[in-house]
């Protein structure tokens, strides 16, 4: 064997280490992470496969040039086949686990907008809406109101016929403000449903891309 095979060999070799081993951690790692929801390490996961899995073409290139002489043998073309259908379903991989991300990070907004809007840091949830709805702070205490507050607190017989009056129109409003909670949790179930559906196909498609690695593994050793 020349020096430039030897190279060659080196070059296959170390390839396949560093890329095809860290790129199958990330793969069969990822149903994991979808099923504990932690979207940080998903991401980390998602750019882990992406660089590796680009990597991986040095594999391909230096077994093509290291064996140039045996384009005519079954065994190689066979690796090589398998490397080809590997490389599809690992473009394939690479989708579903932004599609689990896109599907979590969904469901993390509508459940953050189904909270409610934060409290201020400078007053309490009842200033806040007292500021907003011109009523006054009833989580103020009774000797520190104004006049003027106490007056609006405590509406005359007038007024108070007024509400009263005004309030018997409120079931037809009441009814139908439900309904955009009710599509926020409808929003909610989806993004996780998709989630865990991605997860069964990353499982999957992780495990036929680790076996088929290491069937050409097998068929390289064997002929090598």
């Amino acid at each position: 064997m020349s020096f430039a095979d030897k190279l060659l060999l080196w070059l296959h070799i170390g390839f396949a280490i560093f890329t095809l081993g860290p790129a199958a951690t990330a793969l069969l790692v990822t149903p994991r992470y979808i099923r504990k929801r932690d979207i940080p390490v998903l991401r980390y996961l998602y750019r882990s496969t992406r660089i590796f899995g680009a990597l991986t073409a040095g594999v391909f290139l230096f077994g093509l040039l290291l064996g140039r002489h045996d384009f005519n043998q079954a065994w190689f073309t066979a690796a090589t086949t398998l490397f080809i259908v590997a490389a599809v379903l690992l473009v394939l991989v690479i989708f579903d686990q932004r599609r689990a991300i896109t599907a979590m990070d969904r469901a993390v907004a509508v459940d953050a907008a189904a909270a409610g809007t934060p409290v201020p840091a400078n007053g309490s949830a009842d200033a806040a809406a007292a500021a907003t709805t011109g009523r006054p702070d009833v989580s103020a205490p009774a000797g520190e109101r104004t006049a003027a507050e106490r007056t609006t607190a405590e509406p005359t017989g007038d007024e108070a016929a007024d509400r009263l009056g005004a309030r018997a129109g409120e079931p037809a409003a009441t009814a139908t403000a439900p309904q955009p909670a009710l599509a926020s949790a409808g929003g909610a179930t989806a993004a996780p449903h998709l989630a865990s559906v991605e997860r069964g196909r990353i499982a999957t498609m992780g495990g036929v891309i680790t076996l088929i690695w290491l069937v050409i593994l097998v068929l390289m050793v064997w002929h090598g």
